[in-house]
C-alpha cells in the first residue's frame, strides 16, 4: 500500500487528522499565515514537497563541521530514504510518530517525508529541549537530538523506537538508558545522506563486550579509503560514492565503527589523537560541556588542550587535573597539557558546539 511517487499515502495524519495532496495545501499555508514560527517552517516544507514543478528540496545543513551549506535534495531519492528507514526500524504504515525536531534541518524534514510516504499517523509539537513534558500517550517511533534525549529521560517510555542523532551521544547518556523499555538507536547520517544511512543500537548494553558498530540501512553498503575515511555507496540516495571526513574501522560492507573527524584530529609528537575519543573518556569527569582541540606547540607540533564553558573554578581545576594524571583508560599524549574555562561556546544555528568559530576566538 505504501507509495513510490509524490503522492500522499491515503493512511498518513496529522495530529489525528486525514490530508489528501489537496487538503495538505490548506494546512501549510494555515500554518504560514497563523502557525507558531516553527509551524511556518514546516508550511514552508510542505508547500515545497507538494509542489510538482521542482523535482528538488533545497535543505542546508547546520555547519557544525564547518560553515553551513546549502544541499538541493532529490525529492524521489528522499522519499527512497524514508522507505529504507520504514523497513530498517520495523515502522510501516499506521505507524504512530512524534515529530519533536525543527523543520529547518534534514532530520525534522524527513519525518514528515516519512509520515507522507509510509503513512505515519504523526502529531507535530514545538521542538524545544525538554519536548516529551507535555506528552501524555504513547508513540511507535520518534526521533531527538542527544540533549532532547537527554531531558527527556523520565518520560522515555512513551516512546516505542528512538532515533538519536545530529551530535555524538555521551557515555554518560547511554548509562542513562539503561533498564527502560525504549529502544535507542544512534544514527549515523548527515544532509547529504539524505538523515541517516546507518544505525546502532544503544540498549541493553552487551555485558564485557565491545560496543555495537554502526549497521547500514537497505541499499547502502560501506568501505574506507587510504585515509581511513568512511566511503558510502547508496544508488538509491547518492549520485555517485560519497567520500566523508569521518575515521571509521570497517568490519564488513554493512557495519563500521566511528572513531572521529578527520579534520579535528590532532597531531602531537607525530602521535595522531581523536578528540572525540578522549572526550568519551572525559565524560564521566565532567558535568559541563567540554570539548578537546588541539593548539601550536614548538615541539610537539600540536598539543592536546581541554576547554570547559563554565566560571573560572580553581578547586574543580585542581581536582580535574589531579583525576586526569591518574587516569589509566587516558594514554601519555592523549592527557590535556592545559584546560581553559570559557564562559560560552560559539554555537551552530541548530545549538551545536561550533569548535573551529569557539578556538578562532579564543586565540584571537
Amino acid at each position: 500500500m505504501t507509495t513510490h511517487s509524490l503522492g500522499i499515502h491515503p493512511l498518513f495524519k496529522i495530529n489525528g487528522n486525514h490530508f489528501n495532496k489537496t487538503e495538505l495545501y490548506s494546512v501549510a499555508y494555515s500554518y504560514i499565515k497563523e502557525g507558531e514560527p516553527f509551524e511556518e517552517k514546516i508550511g514552508g516544507f510542505l508547500l515545497d514537497w507538494l509542489n510538482d514543478d521542482y523535482d528538488s528540496i533545497k535543505v542546508q545543513t547546520s555547519g557544525s563541521t564547518g560553515e553551513p551549506k546549502t544541499y538541493f535534495l532529490d525529492k524521489q531519492k528522499m522519499i527512497n530514504s524514508a522507505l529504507a528507514t520504514g523497513k530498517f526500524f520495523k515502522v510501516q504504515e499506521d505507524t504512530t510518530a512524534l515529530l519533536c525536531l525543527p523543520a529547518d534541518y534534514i532530520g525534522g524534514r524527513m519525518m514528515l517525508v516519512r509520515a507522507m510516504i509510509l503513512g505515519w499517523d504523526l502529531d507535530i509539537i514545538e521542538p524545544k529541549s525538554n519536548p516529551l513534558d507535555e506528552v501524555f500517550k504513547t508513540y511507535d517511533f520518534c526521533a531527538m537530538t542527544p540533549f532532547q534525549m537527554d531531558n527527556s529521560l523520565g518520560r522515555l517510555h512513551l516512546i516505542k523506537k528512538l532515533i538519536v542523532g545530529g551530535g555524538a551521544v555521551s557515555e554518560n547518556l547511554i548509562g542513562s538508558i539503561q533498564g527502560i523499555p525504549t529502544k535507542v538507536y544512534e544514527v549515523y547520517g548527515m544532509t547529504e545522506t539524505i538523515s541517516h544511512i546507518a544505525a546502532r543500537k544503544l540498549n541493553p548494553t552487551k555485558d564485557n563486550k565491545e560496543k555495537r558498530p554502526f549497521k547500514a540501512l537497505p541499499n547502502v553498503s560501506v568501505s574506507q579509503n587510504e585515509n581511513n575515511c568512511l566511503v558510502i555507496k547508496a544508488p538509491k540516495i547518492l549520485e555517485k560514492e560519497l567520500v566523508t571526513n569521518d575515521i571509521v574501522e570497517v568490519l564488513t560492507y554493512k557495519k563500521f565503527f566511528w572513531k572521529g573527524r578527520l579534520d579535528n584530529i590532532i597531531n602531537t609528537g607525530g602521535v595522531k589523537i581523536f578528540p572525540e575519543t578522549v572526550e568519551k573518556k572525559l565524560q564521566k569527569l565532567i558535568t559541563h560541556r567540554f570539548y578537546i582541540a588541539g593548539l601550536p606547540h614548538d615541539s610537539l607540533g600540536e598539543q592536546v588542550v581541554l576547554f570547559i564553558e563554565a566560571p573560572e573554578n580553581e578547586k574543580f581545576l585542581s581536582d580535574l587535573k589531579h583525576t586526569i594524571v591518574k587516569l589509566k583508560s587516558l594514554g601519555k599524549y592523549e592527557k590535556p597539557k592545559h584546560i581553559y574555562f570559557v564562559e560560552k561556546f560559539e554555537e551552530t544555528d541548530s545549538g551545536k558546539i561550533h569548535r573551529k568559530k569557539t578556538l578562532s576566538k579564543l586565540i584571537s
